[in-house]
This record gives C-alpha cells, sequence and structure tokens, in this order.
C-alpha cells in the first residue's frame, strides 16, 4: 500500500512537471501593468501584449528624468527613454502637466526608430496614447522618445509603454564618455525652429537637438545631462528694466530634479524632488550661464564682482556633487561681455579650494549678418552648428 502511494505521488509529479502546474505561483508585480510582464520566460517568448513602466530595468533613462505618481517625468531638455524590443507595435503612454492648455506652452517632443527620427509631435492632450511603431512581423527595433522643449515652460510624463513583443524591453546601453550642461536658453536651443528676430517663445519652435549642448555630445558619442532654463542666469535673470530677477537663478535649483511653472493635477511639481546625483557622474560639465546675468550687470562693478562670488560659491555646489569632473565655464554665443566675470570666478574659486580641474572657454559670437538669427535674436542652427565644432575640438583637447 505505502509502494502504491508513493508511485502515485512520483507519477503525479511527472505529470504537474510535464504541464508546468505547480502550487506556487508569483504574483503580477506591482505597477507592472498587464499579467503579461511576469509570464514565466517560456511565455514571455510568445508574441504577446505587455505593459511596462518607464524604469531603469525596462529603458535607459537619458538625462535627468523623475519619478513620481507612477510616472516617469520628463522636464529638462532632451532628457528621455530609450529601449530595444523585437516586436510588431510599440506605444507610449504620455501625460501633460497644467499646462498643456496653452498651445504655446505645449511640450514638444520626438520619437526615433533606429535612429531615424519619425515623429515630432505635441502633447496636446492631460493624456493620450501614442502609437509609435508598427511591422507586419517582429522586427527587432531600438525606440527613444525625447522632450524636445524645456523644463520651466512645461512637463511631461510617460504613464506607460505598451508593446506587441516577443520578450520585454531592454536597455540601450550607456556610453563610455558622460557630460552634463548647465546652461540658459542657448543650450535650450530657444526658437531654433523659428528664423525670425522678432518672434518670441513658443515650446514648438524650441529645440534642444539642434543646439550646440545636444551636438557636442552627439559629437563626441557621450551620453548628456542638460540642466538649463531660458532667462535664467547666475544672479540674475534677464531683466529690461535693471532690476534683479531673483526667480530665474539657476544655483537655487540645480540639486532639484528641475523646475517648471506647470504642475501636475494641482499638487506636483517637478521642484518637489531632489535629484540624485549617483545616476549621473560626468567626465566634464559644461557651464554656460552669464547671457542673462549681463543685462542686469552691465558695466557696473559692484555687479560683475556679485556675480564672480555668487558662481565661485557655485562652482563649490557643482564639485561637490560631481567630484571627477573636469569643469569648463563657458560664455560668449550671444555675447561675451561677462567673460571676465567666469575668468574671475573660476580663478577665484580656484584660489579658495586648491581645485585646478577647471577651465574657462569663450564661444564665438554668433555673426547674424552670415548665419541669420532665431527668435528673440536667438542663434540659429548654423550658429549652434559653428559653437558645437568649437566646444567639441575644446573638450577633444583636455581628453
Amino acid at each position: 500500500m505505502n509502494l502504491s502511494k508513493t508511485l502515485i505521488s512520483l507519477l503525479t509529479a511527472i505529470v504537474m512537471a510535464f504541464t508546468g502546474c505547480t502550487d506556487t505561483q508569483k504574483p503580477d508585480a506591482p505597477g507592472a501593468g498587464t499579467s503579461e510582464t511576469t509570464n514565466t520566460s517560456e511565455d514571455n517568448m510568445e508574441l504577446t501584449e505587455k505593459n511596462f513602466p518607464a524604469d531603469e530595468q525596462n529603458v535607459k533613462l537619458i538625462g535627468r528624468t523623475g519619478e513620481a505618481e507612477g510616472i516617469r517625468w520628463l522636464a529638462l531638455s532632451a532628457s528621455g527613454v530609450e529601449f530595444t524590443f523585437t516586436g510588431t507595435s510599440a506605444a507610449f503612454t504620455l501625460v501633460g502637466d497644467s499646462m498643456t492648455s496653452n498651445v504655446e506652452k505645449q511640450p514638444r517632443y520626438a520619437v526615433y526608430i533606429n535612429g531615424k527620427q519619425t515623429m515630432d509631435e505635441l502633447v496636446d492632450a492631460p493624456e493620450k496614447t501614442v502609437t509609435v511603431f508598427t511591422a507586419d512581423e517582429p522586427t527587432e527595433t531600438t525606440v527613444k522618445l525625447l522632450k524636445l522643449s524645456e523644463a520651466q515652460e512645461s512637463t511631461m510624463g510617460i504613464k506607460n509603454i505598451a508593446v506587441t513583443s516577443v520578450g520585454g524591453l531592454t536597455p540601450t546601453a550607456e556610453k563610455k564618455l558622460k557630460i552634463e550642461f548647465i546652461g540658459d536658453s542657448i543650450t535650450c536651443g530657444y526658437g531654433v525652429d523659428d528664423e525670425d528676430r522678432d518672434h518670441h517663445f513658443k515650446c514648438s519652435t524650441e529645440d534642444a537637438t539642434k543646439a550646440y549642448a545636444y551636438k557636442t555630445a552627439q559629437a563626441l558619442d557621450a551620453d548628456y545631462s542638460l540642466v538649463s532654463y531660458s532667462g535664467n542666469g547666475i544672479i540674475s535673470g534677464y531683466t529690461n528694466d535693471g532690476k534683479k530677477v531673483t526667480a530665474q537663478q539657476v544655483p537655487p535649483v540645480y540639486t532639484k530634479f528641475a523646475k517648471s511653472w506647470g504642475n501636475y493635477n494641482g499638487t506636483f511639481n517637478v521642484s518637489d524632488l531632489d535629484w540624485d546625483f549617483s545616476k549621473f557622474q560626468p567626465d566634464f560639465v559644461v557651464i554656460n550661464l552669464g547671457t542673462n546675468d549681463a543685462s542686469y550687470t552691465k558695466n557696473d562693478k559692484t555687479k560683475v564682482l556679485e556675480y564672480v562670488d555668487a558662481y565661485s560659491e557655485f562652482l563649490k555646489v557643482v564639485r561637490e556633487n560631481n567630484p571627477k569632473a573636469h569643469i569648463i565655464c563657458s560664455l560668449g554665443v550671444m555675447g561675451a561681455d561677462l567673460m571676465v566675470g567666469v575668468k574671475k570666478a573660476a580663478e577665484k574659486y580656484t584660489e579658495e579650494t586648491g581645485d585646478t580641474n577647471i577651465s574657462t572657454f569663450r564661444f564665438k559670437v554668433q555673426d547674424g549678418n552670415t548665419n541669420g538669427y532665431a527668435a528673440d535674436w536667438h542663434p540659429t542652427a548654423k550658429t549652434h552648428d559653428i559653437a558645437a565644432a568649437d566646444l567639441t575640438e575644446y573638450i577633444k583637447s583636455l581628453m
């Protein structure tokens, strides 16, 4: 009798093993979407519809991004996600912040399939699902989504990534070189798609991928992070009346994920999140701040010295959070009036800290007669090409 029970138990175990039946099933991972995302590896290799959060397990995070309320937030210029999958379709569920109702403030984004830009759109609704790729047969495909417009004006988020795929998503590989750019409207690509100097800001004409910072990173095959806000400076934002604009200073918000005039559901703002610097440790940090400060400092020596002191203190914050990076203090595309202040700030910082892993770089001032002007007298794509080429060669010389 005992032998019979043993044989029955053994046969039952063999049947369960071959049919895949077990008495211990893992539950779906929280926030992972549909159950397809947590199937066994054998089932996961079937062509099925799956949903994924835009997190580090599934996508490469490009630039600074943040996570809140189950949404991957893209705020800063040229930030985004990238992944590879094998399948027949891919779609993003996107959300917009409170600025979505303003047609001039709607976030602009682009989608790239296997390195080729295939979409250039605005987030024109609080939430929408956008199909970005389809194919008749399962195809190995790399998908990238980048936010083209800047954080200050509006933000967007990825709520879900839906694919019909064989297997899951694979983050693309990190690059060996990493560069952080800290700047203003020039770094953001303000108005680059509107070559009329008398026109003003719109998200739809701003494209960071056509600006010098992004182009420099591309030329050097580097991962990048852009921390840039139009009209901002070290001690003052752009001013028409000589009064200091303290609401547009970069140093106070540098350690935040980002800052924006928009919010989500009236409760969340990207400035609520601190930035974790361990997520991106650059080899170079390029600072391009002073163009807007110059509208405040003019030729006032006292104000210039105030800029120098504040800049040298900001350099200490940058160094504390990026201990191994070579810091490049730059200026000049839209005027080099404060270049003397930039140099003095770098010298003061070195004198006070002993840190010599820092240098200054002067861009060529834009030639509007030859290369034209974009909106509000900003640099055109041609001018950005010149600036990127010069900065690329300078960084190469440091490498």
